[in-house]
Formats: structure tokens, sequence, C-alpha cells
């Protein structure tokens, strides 16, 4: 089988795995689910997965010209990522033959290779010209509804057209680097955006420590915060480590925390390149104890806000897992505003488009603790529009904001200060 065929039998397996199993592409990456592929087909099974899921809906609609009949799921896969090769341009030939043997192959299935052939054939015939008159995939039900009702439907259409789009490259830049290497565009918040495919590890730049991998929008919740020199500074939720090095290269004296020894390892790594410091620390958010001058919750929520680049998400959950993690949420803001010392600051924020997550908790935070209210550093940031902050005080930002920038991960962040 070439590499491109084994490329191909990798991403329906991905779909196979999210589709069926429920079960994010992280974690298939995580299980060694394309280990044994050289770096580029690697690559291109990731690409051909992620597009497909990206464009599942239009996908299914043309497929269900072509079929009389319900597919068994991994035939399926197979027709739905070809279609999507097809009618991005992919060759015919390559493409009909390579899902025809993939499936002729398959201890189950490979009666069904016929069908697949004849349909595949079809789509490369007239699919081009349907895809071109198809809408913009929309978001499964579940999540589409409550997104819908908290931003309307103008903004749901613009949040979904984004998340087709995915997302580009954007960096952190360390204190005195020189980007200038880099073929890179500096946003209105200090971030660095590149486009198109590259090769992160190949970057100018990338070997001497000079930035970091991070999405603007995540970039922000640290710049809410100011960490100061000598201030001591807990991040908790800490892995990888985008916010913790941001914290380090300020000066002040930071403590990472997270549960994940592995993504804590990876976070030991992105300190060691960038000559940066921090105290790690495997641990539960819940147990830390001590007194901090400002504390960072970067709280584990329902990654909507990430759709853009984790195009698996809303096909891989249900949403049935939120309500446990709101709970959490909450739990976890009560116990990081007892490590803030009088006089100092709490940035909660989560990578969440639902309000439930951001500025539900931030209200219902306000009307627990007497001694807390929200800081006005906000309106100082650069970049920030007046109509991105929210009744509470907090900063709601969504996948469709700088629609000719390339857009940015829907986040919501708050700068809870302390009374002396």
């Amino acid at each position: 089988m070439s590499n491109a065929s084994q490329a191909r039998r990798r991403a329906i397996h991905l779909l196979d795995q999210v589709l069926g199993e429920g079960r994010l592409l992280s974690e298939c990456y995580a299980a060694g689910a394309l280990d044994k592929l050289p770096a580029e087909e690697r690559a291109r099974s990731q690409r051909l997965a992620t597009d497909t899921l990206r464009n599942l809906e239009r996908a299914d609609r043309i497929l269900q010209k072509h079929l009389k009949k319900s597919t068994p799921l991994t035939v399926h896969n197979a027709l739905r990522i070809g279609t999507v090769e097809l009618c991005q341009g992919g060759a015919a030939h390559g493409v009909v033959n390579d899902m025809v043997g993939i499936i002729s192959g398959h201890r189950r299935h490979g009666k069904l290779k016929g069908l697949v052939n004849a349909v595949l054939r079809k789509v490369a015939e007239q699919g081009s010209a349907e895809w071109a008159k198809l809408r913009v995939p929309r978001l499964p039900k579940w999540l589409r509804s409550p997104l819908s009702q908290a931003w309307g439907a103008p903004a749901m259409l613009a949040i979904e057209a984004a998340h087709l789009a995915g997302a580009p490259l954007d960096l952190t830049a360390k204190p005195g680097a020189d980007l200038s290497a880099l073929d890179a565009t500096r946003l209105p918040t200090g971030s660095y955006r590149i486009h198109g495919s590259v090769q992160v590890s190949g970057l100018p730049g990338f070997e001497a420590g000079d930035w970091w991998v991070q999405d603007a929008a995540a970039a922000l919740p640290v710049q809410l915060l100011a960490a100061q020199p000598g201030e001591l500074v807990l991040d908790l939720c800490a892995a990888p480590g985008g916010k913790t090095m941001q914290i380090a290269a300020a000066g002040a004296t930071v403590t990472a925390v997270d549960q994940s020894a592995g993504r804590m390892a990876r976070l030991s790594e992105n300190l060691a390149r960038t000559g940066l410091t921090a105290t790690v620390v495997v641990g539960d958010a819940l147990e830390q104890t001590g007194a901090y001058d400002a504390v960072l919750l970067d709280a584990p929520c329902s990654a909507t806000g990430t759709i853009r680049r984790h195009p698996d998400l809303p096909h891989a959950k249900d949403g049935s897992s939120f309500g446990a993690l709101i709970e959490l949420q909450a739990q976890m803001l009560a116990h990081a505003w007892s490590l803030v010392k009088p006089g100092g600051r709490l940035i909660y924020c989560t990578c969440s488009l639902l309000p439930d997550e951001g500025e539900c908790q931030v209200e219902d935070a306000l009307e627990m603790f007497p001694d807390m209210s929200v800081g006005t550093r906000l309106q100082q940031l650069d970049g920030i529009a007046a109509d991105w902050i929210t009744e509470e005080g907090g900063l709601r930002l969504r996948p469709d904001y700088w629609p000719e920038l390339g857009g940015m991960d829907g986040f919501y962040m708050a700068e809870l200060r302390k009374a002396d």
C-alpha cells in the first residue's frame, strides 16, 4: 500500500474513532494512531481527517443523493473523505482507486468495494458543481442551539464561517526577541500571525526560544494579569505552558500546576527551549495552598472556543458533561480566590463560547464574595474593541472577530480584584 493510501486508511480510522467512539483526535494521536506513518503522510492523514470533519455536513448532503440505504460507518467515512478530496480538487483516479482498495481489503466490508467505486465516480463527475452551491456547514444542533441563543443568528453564521476557515498559526514573542525573520503579521494585541502551512520547529527563532505557539486570544489573560517582576504568581491548569512562559518572561516568580504529567512534561520542554524558569507542580488545582499576589485560573471547560482548530470536538462530544464542568469551574474559582492575597488579583478565563462557563461564573462569584470586584485594566489593553467588554466587566472573544485578519479563538476572561 502506498504512503498516500496509508494516510487515507488512517484518516478513515480517525473518523471511525471520533464519530463512532466519541474520541477526540488528540486522544487518538496520544494513543499512537499515526505513529507508524512517515511525517509527511502523518500530516496528510491529519489534514484529511480535519478537513472532512469541517465539511461533514457538505459531504453527507452530496452522498445522500447517491446512497439508497445506510452504509457501515467505516465505509461511510471512506466515502466522506473521498468526497471532500474530490470536491476540493483531488485527482479522481488516485482518490477512487485508493478508497476502493482500502475497502476491498477490509475483512468485514470488502464486498462493498463496488458501491464505493460507483458512488465516488459519480461524485467525481458531479460533486464539484454541487459542492460550490452548499452553505457553510452548521454545528450539530446540541451546540448550535445554545450558541445561537447566546449570540444571535447572524453571529452564529459568522462563527460557523470562521470554524470552516480553520486557524492560522499565532506566536507570542519573548520580550526583546527579534521576529523580523519570520513572514508574520503583528496583530493589534501584540501576537504574531503566520498564514499557511508551516513546520513549526523549522521556523526562525524556534531553537533559540524566541517565541512559542499561542493563539492571540489565549495570550490576552496574562496581559490582563500584568505580572510584575518579583510578584508571586500561581498558574492553575497551566499545561502546555503558554501563559506560564508569558508570566515568567515578565519577571514574576511563577508556580505552574496541572494534573497531567504528560502535558507538564511538555511545559517543562517549552520552558527549557525558551530559557525561562518556573516551578512545575503535577497536582490538583483544588489541593493547592499558599498566598499569591496573583492567580491565573484557565479553568477546564468545554473548549467550544477552539473548534476552528479542533473540528472533531462538536462531533465527538454531545454536551452531556458540561454540567459537571460548570460545577467544577465554580469550585475552582472559589478555591483560587482563597489563594489570592488581600489587594491581589485573580484572572479567571475559559476557552469557551458558552456564557455559563464565563460571564455567568463571574456574576455568581461577585455575588458570593463581598471582597471581590472587577478590575479596570481591561480598558488599557491594546487591540480590544469596546463591544467585546461584557456587562459585568469581562472580555468576551469570538471566532468571528477579526474576520479580515483570520479570526481568533473563542475566549472569556475577567480580572477579579480582592479588597485590601
